[in-house]
């Protein structure tokens, strides 16, 4: 398969475990805020180390074959990185949407059912995650690309049953809340398809395209995700979550990479 198909078929497997992880909801009793909490962690540990050790090392890598040894590697990444930054803080401050702590973000939308800021938030999240994983393709094939996607495919499962989990407690059912948690895991594959086609296009983009990824996920990780896990008194175990969900991203990208 060409480095676009390889881009877009695993970053929609890695969005369809956002639907599996969600599938507790439908049959058990619903996780205590602690659990969710130690979820997310886990899914912000491995979007950290993703982000360098999948992203941001390649990145430099990338550069360095093509510029050499010289200051320009370390500043593409730098100036990429920040580009990734401000496009996820552009789309967080130009769409309306509500997260499930904080309240509502971005411009007046009293127009807008709530259910839609929910999975307009949801939707500025996911969007990080599948671009990554379409740029590792695009970059690496198979081999520079699988240890990212099934790493955000795990991050996915215990994501997806946190949201689920969120959306019960604001009073939707829980068909409902697992149909829209499913759902928003394929906004992953638009990513993927974007990202691997940009550094697939040329090898010039390869290295912006690597570090401008890993920099939406870093907005991601600390806008979002961090502080959600930190809001009920639960640090321990979002803290915990989050060093299982790094060192085990770790072990995949060096023992799969």
């Amino acid at each position: 398969m060409s480095p676009l198909t390889l881009g877009f078929v695993a970053s929609l497997t890695a969005g369809l475990m956002t639907a599996i992880g969600a599938l507790p909801v439908l049959f058990t009793r619903n996780p205590n805020r602690g659990i969710r909490d130690l979820a997310l962690g886990f899914a912000a540990g491995v979007m950290l180390a993703a982000s360098f050790f999948s992203l941001i090392i390649p990145s430099l890598e990338a550069s360095g074959l093509r510029y050499g040894g010289n200051i320009l590697p370390a500043a593409i990444a730098c100036a990429a990185i920040l580009l990734g930054i401000g496009m996820v803080a552009l789309l967080n401050e130009l769409l309306p949407h509500e997260h499930f702590q904080q309240g509502r973000e971005g411009p007046e939308a009293a127009s807008i059912r709530r259910i839609w800021l929910f999975i307009i938030a949801i939707t500025i999240h996911n969007l990080p995650e599948g671009l990554a994983v379409g740029v590792a393709f695009g970059a690496g094939g198979v081999e520079g690309g699988m240890p990212l996607a099934i790493g955000i495919g795990l991050q996915n499962a215990p994501e997806g049953l946190a949201v689920a989990v969120s959306l019960l407690g604001v009073g939707y059912s829980r068909w409902r809340s697992w149909s829209i948690a499913a759902l928003t895991g394929l906004v992953e594959p638009a990513g993927g398809l974007l990202g691997a086609g940009i550094v697939s296009t040329s090898q010039v983009l390869l290295p912006w395209g690597l570090a401008f990824a890993a920099g939406a996920m870093l907005y991601v990780v600390s806008h979002e995700i961090i502080p959600e896990t930190h809001r009920s008194g639960h640090q321990k175990k979002a803290t915990l979550g989050l060093s299982i969900g790094l060192v085990l991203m770790l072990f995949l990208d060096v023992s799969l990479g």
